[in-house]
């Protein structure tokens, strides 16, 4: 496809050339470019068929997300892409703020997302309109560093670099400020033992101006943004100390010991600097899902190439190429297993506790440690296609979303620190009107200008964020965005499609029942008949068939009729297979075989008819084992205030049957597949939060129609980009488990926004009144910080509940 390209014209007027999918005619382009001259912001647009573009002139400050939804409402698309960025020098939520501020005025730019914990930004534009170059250039503008993700690569670097030279400004501070602090806890402890001024000029110095340089670099960084942040607040407030504590050693030397504010201003760097340095250990402690996954991923793989085994990195390897997998080594792609047999630990990649055993035919997952056996097997899925990058994918895309409610946080931070600036300067000017000594006014503005951080505010959400998706993801269940999470802990209905979901999905043959002659005959005819088929009860049929011993032949002709049956044409005779309705079309019921297959239903039996030409020749009836665990889920989601609702193309009384046995509240059937997205809009029509669970294949539509898709599975490609939430195991425990982790997280979400409100609403007020030192106002914000990482690391103890209690 072509690049699209963006010109700055002279007026400040954006033209944009974006790539346009799905026109077929001209009349598309006609639509397509009426609702692009109809768009707010818009002042011209033309449409190329041939080109499959459309070029339009965005007037100054106009929205460039209103073309690509106008072209959405026209019914086409606008190809994206999301650049993903490692942003370096944030502080607090105003750094954030303004790095989105920046990335979003960068022309084409469709959105921008900043998270803070992780240091990642996300861009979405137009596939082509958006230079990297740009996005680097508008965060190094707005005072920070950023490079580009590469994904293989982006946690180990990442927790290589961070925090780099913290640990030794931070020692230096504590080793200098401990004579400070022993200093007031003498007085404290009513010792009249002071320090030299000038022995606290010697010590202070270095920590203001060492230890807290990056206080000073950070500020005039926000400074020449035209904006404010953390380092502003602390740089205002110990210097301010610092510098009257200097001017006053400076006019009266020694006779000022015991009145200086020395150590205020290192204690407030050192424990500001504490803080910060255990909030980076937590924020990485919260975001190790992505590094271990990563780190699953082995170095090098041997692939046999020219009859000989070669060594080779993992990045060389092709789809297609036969690989040797020895015992105790990780997988280093997805492939299928072609010789050998072994057992696999996919714990880390799937949660599964249990190894699985794996044969020729089989599949393997990047990152499963092989057990006892070696195998050899093809790569099927190789670089960023294998299963555990797309995983990797996932997490990072959940972690790096914001929640409607951190966007209003975002907008606050944004105002925070010039507000807080004022308010120190009121309460200075206060303490002065009201009598109050200069030493007074400033300890009270200095206390308001250091406790008023608003990391705390900018860290609530986030935090929980990526510690609850990153606990879910140890589990193996992957949500894909933040708009889920927020959906999913409203969900009041659990759709379940039968097959493949509450049951195993392997259909058994459970009885033949031929109208007269034997019941091999009956069966070897079905067989023949399916040995074309790919559904689940016609392969049934075959191996049922086969087991026996039986001969199949070959189909003359097969046509599938679906959610009906299958028409053949065996030996020149016509034969149909299915449900009843559908056979009596040609043939008649007997009467004596619908009482059987009436017995059969009742005992949760699928019953096909088996027909050749008008003649009925007998049913059989297949049974789907119900998994372990499903009843135990359908009883948690109830535990939760949900109800359940079931869908099976199976005939109404086997599927009541098998809802009667789990305790499945509401049934519908039979339903063809092309019904089921339209059972979850009705329910959705009722004013109902709907959760639909399928296989995330043929349940396409209908995890698409639902408020949230929840695929079960291995990751399919279907579920990974259609549902909401996929769980990697096909465990229906899951299912409650994936609707507890979103209502534990967005709880979080919401307490620490309580405290980190309840912290400025109250501390602001009390350090301009004077009850609190600049000390303990410092080790205040440091704790408030601390508390909400805290409290958000209680996330990871969440586990799953997939066994009986």
């Amino acid at each position: 496809m072509a690049t699209a390209t963006l010109d700055q014209q002279k007026n400040d007027a954006t033209r944009l050339s974006v790539p346009v999918e799905g026109m077929s005619c001209a009349a598309c382009a006609t639509r397509v470019q009426k609702a692009l001259r109809a768009a707010a912001g818009v002042a011209e647009a033309d449409v190329n068929l041939a080109l499959e573009r459309a070029e339009v002139t965005l007037a100054p400050g106009a929205d460039p997300a209103a073309v690509v939804e106008a072209v959405a409402r026209a019914g086409y698309r606008v190809p994206e892409t999301r650049l993903r960025l490692v942003v370096r020098g944030m502080t607090c939520a105003a750094c954030a703020t303004r790095v989105e501020k920046a990335l979003r005025s960068v022309p084409g730019v469709v959105d921008a997302s900043v998270n803070l914990p992780l240091e990642r930004a996300e861009v979405r534009a137009p596939e082509g309109a958006v230079e990297i170059g740009e996005l680097l250039n508008a965060v190094r503008r707005a005072g920070y560093e950023a490079r580009l993700v590469e994904e293989e690569e982006a946690g180990a670097e990442e927790e290589r670099k961070g925090g780099r030279g913290l640990p030794w400004t931070l020692s230096l501070a504590i080793v200098l400020t401990a004579p400070l602090v022993a200093q007031m806890v003498w007085r404290a402890l009513g010792v009249d033992l002071h320090l030299s001024p000038w022995l606290e000029v010697l010590l202070a110095t270095p920590v203001q101006f060492v230890s807290g340089w990056h206080f000073y670099t950070g500020s005039w960084k926000a400074l020449k943004a035209r904006s404010g942040n953390m380092d502003l607040l602390v740089a205002m407030g110990t210097s301010a100390a610092w510098l009257y504590s200097l001017v006053l050693v400076i006019l009266y030397g020694d006779a000022v010991a015991g009145q200086l504010y020395f150590e205020a201003s290192a204690v407030i760097i050192t424990l500001v600097m504490t803080g910060k340095w255990l909030e980076e250990r937590a924020k990485r402690s919260a975001s190790e899902a992505i590094r271990r996954l990563m780190s699953l991923r082995p170095e090098t793989a041997r692939v046999v190439r020219d009859g000989r085994e070669v060594e080779v990195s993992v990045g060389e390897v092709r789809v297609g190429d036969l690989l040797v997998l020895r015992p105790g080594e990780r997988v280093p792609v997805d492939g299928e297993i072609v010789d050998g047999e072994s057992e696999f630990d996919e714990s880390l990649v799937t949660g599964e506790s249990m190894p699985v055993a794996r044969g020729p035919g089989q599949p393997v997952i990047a990152g499963a440690l092989n057990g006892a056996g070696m195998v050899r097997f093809t790569a099927t899925r190789v670089g960023k296609d294998t299963t555990l990058a797309r995983i990797a994918r996932l997490v990072e895309q959940a972690q790096a979303g914001k929640a409607p409610i951190q966007r209003l946080v975002d907008r606050v931070s944004g105002i925070f620190v010039p507000v807080v600036i004022v308010i120190a300067f009121f309460t200075f000017g206060g303490w002065l009107a009201l009598g109050g000594s200069f030493e007074m006014a400033l300890v009270a503005a200095v206390s308001v200008l250091v406790i008023a951080c608003p990391c705390a505010l900018g860290l609530a959400t986030p935090m929980a964020l990526v510690t609850g998706t990153g606990s879910a993801a140890r589990a193996g269940i992957l949500i894909r965005d933040i708009e889920t999470l927020e959906r999913a802990h409203n969900v009041d209905v659990v759709v379940f499609d039968k097959t493949g979901t509450l049951t195993e999905g392997r259909p058994e043959v459970t009885a033949v029942v031929p109208v007269e002659g034997d019941e091999a005959a009956l069966l070897a005819l079905a067989a023949t008949a399916q040995s074309g088929s790919e559904h689940p009860l016609g392969r049934a049929m075959v191996r049922a068939a086969e087991e026996r011993g039986l001969v199949i032949g070959a189909a003359d002709s097969f046509a599938s009729v679906v959610g009906q049956g299958v028409e053949a044409v065996v030996e020149g005779r016509p034969v149909r297979i299915g449900r009843g309705p559908f056979v009596a079309e040609r043939a008649s019921l007997p009467a004596e075989l619908e009482a059987r297959a009436r017995e059969l239903e009742d005992q949760a039996c699928t019953v096909v008819w088996v027909a050749v030409e008008d003649r009925v020749l007998g049913l059989i009836a297949l049974a789907d084992r119900i998994r372990e665990d499903a009843a135990r889920a359908v009883e948690r989601l109830h535990g939760q205030g949900v109800r359940t609702v079931m869908l099976s193309g199976d005939n109404r009384r086997a599927a009541e049957r098998v809802a009667a046995r789990l305790g499945i509240d509401e049934v519908r059937a039979p339903v063809r597949p092309e019904d089921k997205s339209r059972e979850v809009e009705r329910l959705r029509a009722q004013g109902h939060v709907v959760a639909m669970v399928g296989d995330g294949i043929n349940d396409t539509p209908a995890l698409a129609a639902a408020d949230v898709g929840i695929a079960m599975g291995s990751g399919a490609d279907a579920a990974l980009e259609t549902a909401g939430i996929t769980l990697m195991r096909t465990r229906p425990t899951l299912v409650p488990a994936a609707l507890e982790i979103a209502k534990v997280t967005r709880r979080k979400i919401w307490q620490n926004l309580f405290w980190a409100f309840i912290y400025n609403t109250s501390g602001i007020p009390l350090a301009a009144a004077g009850y609190l030192s600049p000390e303990l106002a410092a080790a205040a914000m440091a704790a408030s910080s601390l508390s909400v990482v805290t409290n958000s690391l209680t996330l990871r103890r969440w586990r799953p509940r997939l066994e009986e209690e």
